[in-house]
């Protein structure tokens, strides 16, 4: 399976593992599935440690590149098709970080891993959801 870890899983998968369930923790161990990541949640990865709502141990640049390297994420690129699909997406609310995952999800053929409500109940993607 091809995972796409929304912001806040992969921030967990890393520095919180207790808070993901154990269906996601087992999915994210098993070396079968690829693991994949938006350049989306890079960025809001280092709009939160700005804001001080995450704290990190290190740079948050250094650190996202080290997690990335470390984990073996896969790229998923912001691509025009992406940003097409970001228009169409039937979603509860116009969060663009969300909907630029939603939409990378539903392009790439990604199961976008969340916890977020407002993603899982979006009908055009595929959900491992955190609960």
């Amino acid at each position: 399976m091809n995972l796409l870890l929304d912001t806040h899983i992969w921030i967990w998968l890393t520095l919180e593992p207790a808070r993901l369930s154990r269906r996601v923790g087992q999915a994210l161990d098993d070396s079968r599935n690829q693991l994949w990541l938006s350049p989306m949640s890079v960025w809001e990865l280092l709009m939160l440690t700005g804001k001080g709502k995450v704290r990190l141990n290190a740079d948050p640049v250094r650190w996202a590149r080290q997690t990335i390297e470390k984990l073996g994420l896969q790229e998923a690129a912001l691509t025009t098709e992406v940003a097409f699909e970001t228009e169409s997406l039937l979603l509860a609310h116009a969060d663009p970080a969300d909907r630029w995952l939603a939409a990378s999800a539903k392009v790439f053929n990604l199961t976008l891993v969340t916890g977020d409500d407002k993603l899982i109940a979006a009908p055009e993607i595929k959900i491992l959801a955190n609960r």
